[in-house]
């Protein structure tokens, strides 16, 4: 099982951290959360409210948004339209026929609301840039601006620093600052704990897809259950902690 009697609560306006090592279970646990896999067993809930359980579209129409370890980016598109076709309540005809022209009002209102977005995150001046030709680092914001513009409850980045130079992981963290500002709840998977460390109220670990510690950034630290994990005597072919792949195809086991 990928995950097994795994509990977690976030509490409302966190940024609550998931950490864990290669394999621990972290990248399957945002996608039963995301709906792109559905858990075998278990609750998802939202403010209470039962959340859709393996479908994606419905879990984002509910209030969830998130990012993605590996870019999910429409490459073609300039960032401005990357995220317009995400912005959630703002299109009174199809979308499709507001990117071709048919529908100023809408378009100029989308428009409005993505440039706003794009400041938020440092883009602006990027807006007509298309995805493909901006840096890996204005990249990873261009996907923060985009699921915001869902409007969500629960943001989840999943691994937003990786591969970021030491002065983008800094404008990454005063972004992140922003948006929390905001009020917006998020989820942080992240392998670097000095991020975690700045940015966190509460962290969970996650080993084995099972819960084993939980507390401050400061408690964590000092949790032997947590330096055992990430200390611990690796296996000749074992990948680097820092170097998760994507998770495996969709469990069978419970969630």
């Amino acid at each position: 099982m990928a995950v097994s009697d795994l509990s977690m609560t976030v509490t409302q306006g966190t940024i609550h951290g998931l950490i864990g090592p290669n394999g621990s279970g972290k990248s399957t646990l945002v996608n039963v959360v995301s709906g792109l896999y559905a858990p075998s067993g278990g609750e998802l809930r939202l403010r209470g409210a039962p959340l859709p359980r393996g479908r994606s579209v419905a879990a984002a129409k509910a209030g969830i948004a998130r990012t993605f370890q590996n870019l999910q980016l429409f490459g073609g598109m300039t960032a401005l339209d990357n995220v317009m076709v995400a912005l959630r309540g703002a299109w009174r005809v199809p979308l499709p026929l507001v990117l071709l022209g048919l529908g100023r009002l809408e378009e100029l209102r989308g428009q409005a609301a993505a440039l706003a977005l794009l400041e938020l995150v440092g883009l602006r001046g990027e807006a007509r840039t298309r995805a493909a030709d901006l840096t890996y680092g204005a990249q990873r914001l261009l996907e923060i601006a985009r699921a915001l513009a869902r409007r969500p409850e629960l943001l989840i980045l999943d691994e937003p620093a990786a591969g970021l130079a030491q002065p983008d992981v800094q404008r990454l963290l005063e972004i992140i600052r922003r948006i929390h500002q905001r009020g917006i709840t998020m989820v942080l998977i992240e392998h670097h704990m000095d991020v975690i460390s700045e940015l966190c109220e509460i962290v969970t670990v996650l080993d084995g897809g099972k819960v084993i510690a939980e507390g401050s950034p400061a408690e964590i630290k000092r949790n032997p259950n947590v330096i055992t994990a990430y200390l611990g005597a690796a296996e000749p072919d074992a990948s680097p902690p820092d170097a998760e792949p994507d998770a495996a195809p969709a469990p069978t086991g419970a969630a």
